[in-house]
């Protein structure tokens, strides 16, 4: 029996080690790059908050970070290198789309198949409601390496590997999930326009769409995070301003 507990626990410590041996190689290639990002950002490292937007128009995600208490700063825009699907949120399993809406990172795999990979809370509360009766809504949505995409969003290898680390060092820092809003593409008067462009105003993409808008708006003008929630009855989202700016907003008046 001691010599199956010594097994075990040598199997415990050489499963840890392999776990970490791939993010062990990206910080020491990468935290460096990570660090000066942050300098040049003037944000601590690792900061107290971090937030990431995606645009699959743009094929743009954008990170951000700041003080617990301030407004946040772009740290580093990344170019999608692969996205599949169309604008529109994700349905059900196999539609090869890459979700729209409100979520967090919530899952790191350092084994994964496209070098390395954080899942996004997908589907969420919204995302259930509006799925078909008896649909699989689908799952397994991330952000990822090696540049191929069957609903995910798929960066290089060296940006994942700095995103990673960003993503990783802050929820150790903060014991919090990193949100991540996916949108269709910028939600300005313009990006809206272009979106309800041949559409009848009660299609509904536009009106989901329309819901995306006030989170793109409020952080804009701001730079908080804005509140989200999931209406329990319809499934929409209820976007507020995040505390800090309506403090400041009060101040403002």
């Amino acid at each position: 029996m001691r010599t199956l507990a010594a097994c075990l626990l040598l199997f415990t410590a050489l499963s840890a080690n392999a776990e970490d041996s791939r993010v062990a190689a990206a910080r020491k290639a990468r935290a460096p790059v990570v660090a000066a990002l942050f300098k040049d950002a003037g944000v601590a490292w690792p900061p107290e908050q971090l937030y990431v937007r995606a645009f699959k128009h743009e094929r743009e995600l954008e990170v951000w970070a700041g003080p617990k208490a301030g407004p946040l700063v772009k740290v580093k825009t990344y170019p999608f290198c692969a996205a599949s699907g169309e604008l529109g949120p994700k349905r059900q399993q196999g539609d090869l789309q890459v979700p729209e809406g409100f979520y967090d990172i919530d899952l790191f795999n350092p084994y994964s198949n496209y070098h390395l990979s954080m899942r996004v809370s997908y589907p969420n509360a919204a995302d259930r409601r509006h799925t078909p009766p008896g649909t699989d809504p689908g799952g397994q949505i991330f952000v990822h390496g090696n540049c191929v995409s069957i609903g995910c969003i798929a960066i290089q290898d060296e940006p994942i590997e700095e995103l990673y680390l960003m993503v990783l060092d802050t929820r150790a820092k903060t014991k919090r999930n990193v949100p991540i809003h996916i949108f269709p593409r910028r939600l300005d008067a313009a990006g809206l326009k272009a979106l309800e462009t041949g559409r009848e105003a009660t299609d509904p993409l536009v009106t989901f769409w329309r819901s995306l808008q006030p989170a793109y708006s409020l952080f804009e003008e701001a730079r908080y995070i804005p509140i989200t929630s999931v209406d329990a009855k319809t499934g929409a989202y209820v976007v507020k301003p995040a505390r800090q700016a309506r403090t400041a907003d009060s101040a403002r008046r």
